[in-house]
């Protein structure tokens, strides 16, 4: 049994949600932010009482970020790994999409993602080292018609990767990504049954991807068996992308 601590941002469903459930059941300690914890993460908390931290933080929000990081400190006395899983996705056509959509993508996705990292990391440095893992996506390397501004924010994780692997890699801190492809959760009810139909034709696995499949990519990149990978982006898109 482990006894890490892990942080997992935008941890009340979806991806993360899936994240929260399998490292407790590792036995890690684990604090996760979303703007609502969610009736599923108020029944892990029930279940896992104070091996598991949730505030109710806005990672688009550095004030909030430096709070809840600090939270998990004081409380766990150390930080080994970070997932920096919180995402929003916002569709449409750039030209007609408000100034509004296109700036809560980008804090949310790309600025919250910076915030947690540099606070977490901070932490990892006064401990001796850690894992940090951004989720990505593939439309972060290959571009996605009617995704611009969200394309653009996961390109930028991809570039935050690979500099802070540079960055933090002489402290025993490694940091890589994960770049899944459509995966049957919430973020993807946008697509409808033909859609979707139609990337699952696209895909030589042909199906469109799940949590779980995800789920074991990020374990293993926070796992002593990933020791001497950093900087590296691993695709998870059944091969659509090949």
């Amino acid at each position: 049994m482990s006894d890490r601590a892990v942080v997992i941002s935008g941890g009340s469903r979806g991806l993360g949600l899936a994240l929260v459930r399998r490292f407790l059941q590792l036995g890690d300690r684990v604090a996760t932010f979303s703007r609502t914890p969610g009736e599923s993460l108020e029944q892990l908390a029930r279940e896992h009482g104070e091996r598991l931290i949730f505030d109710a933080a806005d990672v688009s929000d550095s004030a909030a970020v430096i709070r809840a990081v600090r939270r998990v400190h004081e409380r766990f006395g150390r930080i080994d790994a970070l997932v920096n899983n919180a995402g929003l996705a916002r569709d449409g056509v750039l030209a007609t999409m408000s100034d509004q959509a296109i700036l809560q993508t980008i804090q949310v996705n790309l600025l919250g993602a910076i915030w947690l990292a540099r606070e977490a990391s901070r932490v990892m440095l006064l401990g001796g080292g850690g894992r940090i893992v951004n989720v990505s996506s593939i439309v972060g390397l290959r571009g996605y018609s009617g995704l611009g501004a969200y394309s653009a924010t996961k390109a930028g994780l991809l570039g935050l990767t690979r500099s802070l692997a540079r960055e933090l890699g002489g402290r025993n801190i490694t940091v890589n990504a994960v770049a899944p492809g459509f995966l049957e959760t919430e973020m993807s009810e946008g697509l409808n049954e033909s859609q979707k139909a139609q990337i699952s034709r696209r895909t030589p696995l042909g199906r469109l991807g799940t949590v779980e499949d995800v789920v074991g990519v990020v374990e293993f990149l926070l796992s002593d068996s990933a020791r001497f990978i950093t900087g590296q982006t691993i695709v998870i898109d059944g091969g659509i992308s090949c």
